[in-house]
């Protein structure tokens, strides 16, 4: 009881150091409040057992930790073992196993034609004559692949400027409609379709007969509504001396002067039966006092019969010729036949005057343009590209649209912008990555073009509608018989294209960090 209460005694008589002192036991260092006494501490700094739950209410002396009874010396801490770091994603020998297949494709698809035309395009048509770089000197001496490369520079100028401006100017209308999606169904329709196949239509919205090209059957009825009448290109007179015109230049005359009142008979022959089969019956006009008529026909009897100079019952009127009446080599008066031939000059004066057919009527009526002749064959191709790929650069540039903040756009109207002020200063300036996108990918596009050249162009013109790459086959495979000078027209396409592909996938790059 004393050992607990005094504490363990040193065996040399006194308390043990670090033992609290006794109740009868006077310190000359204790305080003189045993309630403000703190707990005693040995010379280890640890605190007694029995004075463990002892706090002292002194700031300034820290509160004993209470001590954890062990039944030893203390067990030393143990080392962490390091950690295995864990592998993402399979094995290498596993990712290796399933990319061999798509690098062995890779290889076969790509890299070895890609070599075997660099070595082929050392060689002639022959693969054992070795002229070295001959066939790159040609590509650029001889003429007809000089034109192939201004062709293929006119593409490359015009194609994507056209392609990307008309995606932008739909994309921004789009905006606009209420049937906005019906209008991109219709505009994105032609990328479903394959370029042989807009070709062949295209080739079919060309051709010169406006009864089958689209393109001239519009151009004709414009100009048909603005223009004059029909034209007669193959029609003339009669010969012989019993016919009462003939023909003076491109023009034909009476051969007697006529006067007011009196009938005048005009006979054509010469026009093909297929320019008559809607047109109606000649008559034989009636005299008007103070009035020059008359009736201009195609004088001939299908199946023989009738008596020329004569209208007959049988023969065609010429519709839409143009009647003159000269007098003293003035016009005094004008007219137009009606759809039976007949023809009225009234207001004239009496005298004699000459009935003139002008040379207009005898001229070929404006029927459209040669879309597929040598001039436009290659504006021609790049309407039919324009029409393929002008949706699928609308469609990306409208994504881009949608990514514009609309604060922005707001703001500038707040401010007072006009709506061009605010497409050109602020969606353009936004819509630019997305726009130099679209361009380099028609470039890439309009530099590889081959199917619409190729069935657009009828055969004869084709040299005038050549690129690089229908050269390419031409020289290999149609008919040239020299793989060498195609392979090394294969390699300068190439060349031509890698550096707007490298473009394109840096910008990609950009755009995913």
């Amino acid at each position: 009881m004393t050992d607990r209460l005094d504490g363990p005694q040193d065996p040399r008589g006194g308390h043990a150091r670090g033992s609290s002192p006794g109740p009868h036991d006077a310190s000359g260092d204790a305080d003189p409040t045993p309630g403000d006494a703190p707990p005693a501490a040995g010379d280890d700094g640890k605190v007694h057992p029995a004075l463990s739950d002892v706090r002292s209410e002194d700031p300034l002396v820290p509160a004993a930790e209470p001590e954890v009874a062990t039944a030893g010396p203390a067990a030393p801490e143990a080392v962490p073992a390091p950690a295995r770091r864990s592998r993402l994603g399979p094995r290498p020998t596993l990712a290796a196993l399933f990319l061999l297949p798509s690098l062995v494709l890779l290889g076969a698809m790509v890299l070895y034609p890609i070599g075997y035309s660099i070595y082929r395009s050392f060689y002639g048509a022959n693969e054992r004559d070795f002229v070295g770089l001959d066939n790159y000197a040609t590509i650029f001496t001889d003429a007809s692949t000089l034109t192939t490369i201004r062709n293929n520079l006119i593409w490359v100028v015009v194609a994507p400027l056209l392609v990307t401006v008309i995606g932008l100017i739909f994309a921004v209308l789009t905006e606009r409609i209420r049937w906005a999606t019906a209008f991109k169904l219709i505009v994105f329709m032609p990328m479903a379709v394959s370029l042989l196949a807009s070709g062949v239509i295209f080739r079919l919205v060309y051709e010169q007969d406006p009864d089958r090209g689209v393109a001239n059957a519009v151009i004709s009825s414009v100009s048909g509504v603005f223009g004059g009448g029909q034209g007669y290109p193959d029609a003339r007179p009669r010969g012989g001396d019993q016919s009462p015109i003939a023909a003076e230049g491109r023009a034909v005359v009476t051969k007697q002067p006529a006067q007011p009142g009196q009938p005048v008979l005009l006979p054509l022959v010469g026009v093909k039966p297929a320019g008559l089969a809607s047109a109606a019956p000649a008559k034989a006009a009636q005299p008007a006092p103070g009035e020059l008529t008359g009736t201009v026909w195609v004088d001939f009897t299908q199946g023989g019969g009738g008596q020329p100079n004569q209208v007959d019952g049988t023969e065609k009127g010429l519709a839409g010729m143009t009647v003159e009446a000269v007098q003293n080599g003035a016009v005094r008066a004008e007219a137009t036949t009606e759809a039976d031939g007949t023809f009225r000059l009234t207001g004239l004066a009496p005298g004699d005057y000459v009935v003139r057919l002008p040379q207009s009527n005898f001229e070929a009526s404006f029927n459209g343009l040669s879309w597929l002749g040598p001039t436009l064959i290659t504006p021609a191709i790049i309407g039919a590209f324009i029409w393929v790929w002008a949706g699928f650069a609308m469609v990306l540039i409208a994504a881009g649209l949608s990514a514009i903040p609309r604060d922005a756009l707001e703001a500038a109207r707040i401010d007072g912008a006009t709506e061009w002020q605010v497409f050109r200063r602020i969606t353009v300036p936004l819509l630019s990555p997305v726009l130099l996108v679209v361009l380099v990918t028609m470039i890439i596009n309009t530099l590889k073009v081959f199917d619409l050249v190729f069935i657009i162009a009828p055969g004869s013109v084709q040299p005038n509608a050549n690129v690089i790459a229908l050269e390419m086959w031409r020289v290999s495979f149609g008919g040239g018989g020299n793989q060498g000078l195609g392979s090394a027209l294969a390699i300068f396409l190439l060349i031509l294209v890698l550096p707007f592909m490298i473009l394109n996938i840096r910008r990609f790059r950009r755009d995913n960090q």
